[in-house]
C-alpha cells in the first residue's frame, strides 16, 4: 500500500496546489479538468503529459472524464476539487448560490455520484458556512426594508450543501482547517469535506503545528521561515500606486493603516474609515517574525495589501509561490495579475499532502460501516457551537441604517428570524472533540441520537 499509486480525478484543478500535495502523499492524478485559459497553460507547461479537459464542468459528462482518465465507475480512489468560491468569499460580491458559480458544487457532486470514487475531497472558503442562498446587500437590510426570507438568512446555502452531500450516499466529514496547523507558512482557513463511499471511519489530518507549541506540535512557521532559501534577486511584482506608497513608507513591519497618525488615517483608507469590521488588510505590511495571513489574489490592493516587511512593494510572485509551497521550478502562465490569481486561489501544497496522508490512513484500515452512509459529520465542537450561535443576519451599525430606532430594529429582526436548529439536525456528531487550539465550549457534549444538541442564542 505504501508504494501504490492511487488514481485521482482532479476537477477545478487551477495551478495544481492540491494535486501536488496529494502526489506527495502517494496519489497519482489521472485527469485534470480546468476551463481558465491561464491555469490551462500552467498545467500544460508543468505537466504536458497529463490528460487534460479544457472545458466548463457543466459541459462535460462524467463518462468523458472517466474515459480521459482511463478509468471505470468505482475505480478512482479520489475525486478532488474546489468549486468556484467567489460567490462565497468575503472579498467578493457575496452572490452565493444565486450566482451560477455557486452551483458548481452540485456539478462536483454530480461527478462523485456517477464516478463512484472510494473517497472525495471538496474544499472551499470559510464564507460557505455563513453564505445565504440569496444574498441581500447590507444597505438593504434592517428597518425600512422587507423582512428576510428563509433563503436570505445566514447559513441557508450551507444547509443546502449539507442536504446535497447527504443525497450522495457517502459518509461525509467536514471541518474548518487552518493551513498553518500543517506546516504551511500562512494562516489560511479552508472548509474541507471528505467523503467515503463505503462508510469508512474518516478523520481529519492531525495537526503538526500550532500558534503556541503544545502536545508535541511545532510553532507556526513565520514569514522568514517560509521564504528561507528563496532565490528572488529580481522580484516580479505589482507596483503600489504613488498614493499608497506615500502611506506605506510610514507603516512599520506588522502594522497597517492603524499605525498611521490619527489625522492621516481617514484620508488613507477613504470611505472605509466610516465603515465597520476589522479592515486589517488595509495598507498592511507583513512582519518577518509572524506567520503571514492568507494570500490574497491582489497583494497590491489597498484593502488586500501584502507589503514586503522591508521593501516598499507587494510580495513577489516567487514569494507567493514559495509561501504556497509550490516547487521552485513550477511555472505560472499569464501576466503578473493572472499569476497572483492562480497562486492565491491554490490550496497550499502542505495542506493537500496532509489531507492525502489522512485518507491513506483510513484506506489501510479498510473498515466500512453501512450505517454511516448518507450522514454528514463534524467532530469539531467549537465549530458546531459557532454554527449554533450564528445570528440570522448582520445589519449595519445604527449610524448607517435608514431607520435608526431600536424598537423598529427589534421588530425587523423578529420578522426576519427563522429556525436555525434545522442545520444542526443535518449534522451527525459521532465522536465530538474540542478543537486542539481552543477550549471545549459549554454544552457542546450534550448529544442525543448522534446529533449534537447545543444551546441556541437569539439573534
Amino acid at each position: 500500500m505504501a508504494n501504490q499509486k492511487l488514481s485521482v480525478i482532479s476537477l477545478f484543478t487551477g495551478a495544481m496546489g492540491l494535486d501536488l500535495g496529494l502526489e506527495k502523499a502517494g496519489f497519482a492524478v489521472r485527469v485534470a479538468l480546468e476551463c481558465n485559459k491561464f491555469a490551462i497553460e500552467t498545467i500544460k507547461a508543468n505537466r504536458p503529459d497529463l490528460p487534460l479537459i479544457t472545458d466548463k464542468i457543466e459541459n462535460v459528462t462524467t463518462q468523458q472524464i472517466l474515459e480521459k482518465a482511463g478509468l471505470k465507475p468505482g475505480e478512482a480512489a479520489l475525486v478532488v476539487g474546489g468549486p468556484s468560491c467567489q460567490p462565497f468569499s468575503t472579498a467578493g460580491q457575496r452572490h452565493s448560490v444565486s450566482d451560477p458559480r455557486g452551483e458548481m458544487f452540485k456539478e462536483f457532486l454530480r461527478v462523485v455520484r456517477e464516478a463512484r470514487p472510494r473517497f472525495f475531497i471538496m474544499e472551499n472558503v470559510r464564507g460557505v458556512l455563513s453564505a445565504a442562498i440569496k444574498h441581500r446587500p447590507l444597505k438593504q437590510r434592517g428597518p425600512g426594508f422587507p423582512p428576510l426570507s428563509q433563503d436570505e438568512q445566514l447559513g441557508s446555502a450551507f444547509k443546502l450543501i449539507l442536504s446535497e452531500l447527504q443525497d450522495t450516499g457517502y459518509y461525509v466529514m467536514f471541518d474548518l482547517l487552518n493551513a498553518a496547523d500543517y506546516g504551511v507558512p500562512q494562516m489560511r482557513e479552508r472548509l474541507v469535506f471528505i467523503g467515503s463511499r463505503d462508510g469508512e471511519l474518516l478523520k481529519m489530518p492531525e495537526q503538526t503545528h500550532a500558534k503556541e507549541p503544545t502536545k508535541g506540535r511545532k510553532r507556526w512557521l513565520t514569514l522568514r521561515a517560509g521564504l528561507r532559501r528563496l532565490n528572488d534577486e529580481q522580484p516580479t511584482f505589482h507596483e503600489f500606486v504613488p498614493r499608497n506608497k506615500k502611506y506605506m513608507s510610514r507603516i512599520p513591519p506588522g502594522g497597517n493603516w492603524r499605525s498611521l497618525p490619527k489625522p492621516m488615517q481617514a484620508k488613507a483608507i477613504g470611505g472605509a474609515y466610516k465603515s465597520w469590521g476589522g479592515r486589517c488588510g488595509f495598507l498592511r505590511r507583513l512582519s518577518w517574525q509572524r506567520c503571514p495571513p492568507a494570500l490574497t489574489t491582489a497583494p497590491d490592493g489597498r484593502a488586500t495589501m501584502l507589503c514586503h516587511p522591508d521593501e516598499l512593494r507587494s510580495l513577489s510572485t516567487k514569494e507567493y509561490a514559495k509561501l504556497q509551497q509550490f516547487p521552485a521550478r513550477w511555472k505560472f502562465a499569464g501576466g503578473v495579475p493572472q499569476q497572483y490569481i492562480q497562486i492565491g486561489n491554490a490550496v497550499p501544497v502542505g495542506l493537500g499532502q496532509a489531507l492525502g496522508k489522512a485518507i491513506r490512513k483510513v484506506m489501510r484500515k479498510r473498515k466500512g460501516n453501512k450505517a454511516l452512509k448518507g450522514k454528514v459529520a463534524c467532530t469539531n465542537t467549537n465549530l458546531l457551537e459557532r454554527l449554533a450561535k450564528r445570528p440570522t443576519t448582520i445589519i449595519n451599525p445604527k449610524r448607517m441604517r435608514k431607520i435608526k430606532g431600536d424598537k423598529a430594529t427589534r421588530a425587523w429582526l423578529s420578522k426576519s428570524r427563522h429556525d436555525r436548529s434545522e442545520i444542526l439536525q443535518l449534522i451527525f456528531t459521532p465522536n465530538a472533540e474540542p478543537h486542539p487550539n481552543g477550549a471545549q465550549p459549554e454544552g457542546a457534549e450534550q448529544r442525543r441520537n448522534g446529533h449534537c444538541r447545543v444551546k441556541h442564542r437569539k439573534a
